[in-house]
């Protein structure tokens, strides 16, 4: 899941939390900068309390997977593409999506502009 469903789903956005409800009983994952970027929201907001009380019960639900030697490899290999071919999408999207890929999961998304850049990448958006 990218930061932005999770995000929306805490919102109650109602096409993401009825997704997210339909696909929880086969396992949702969040890619652990994901999570460091909702803590940076949570600390950024008005409420910094409440809003990481909910995250946290949301993560609750969720596989927070970390970063290893394969993720990274994928990383640079996809970030040295773009790089040659002159699109610029930030480093945390590709983090994002370069877990996803090496677990072969299908990241929860609606930011396809920069995720559509990716090759291997399966996505879904609402």
């Amino acid at each position: 899941m990218d930061t932005d469903w999770v995000i929306h789903a805490l919102h109650g956005v109602a096409p993401i939390t009825a997704r997210v409800e339909q696909l929880a009983p086969h396992g949702l994952g969040l890619s652990i900068v994901s999570m460091a970027e909702l803590y940076q929201g949570v600390f950024y907001s008005t409420n910094p309390s409440g809003n990481e009380r909910s995250l946290q019960d949301f993560l609750s639900g969720v596989d927070v997977v970390s970063l290893d030697d394969e993720i990274c490899r994928l990383f640079a290999m996809e970030r040295g593409r773009l790089r040659a071919e002159g699109i610029s999408i930030g480093d945390f999207d590709i983090l994002i999506g370069a877990t996803a890929i090496r677990y072969d999961l299908t990241l929860l998304t609606n930011n396809r502009r920069h995720f559509t850049r990716l090759r291997g990448l399966n996505i879904i958006s609402v």
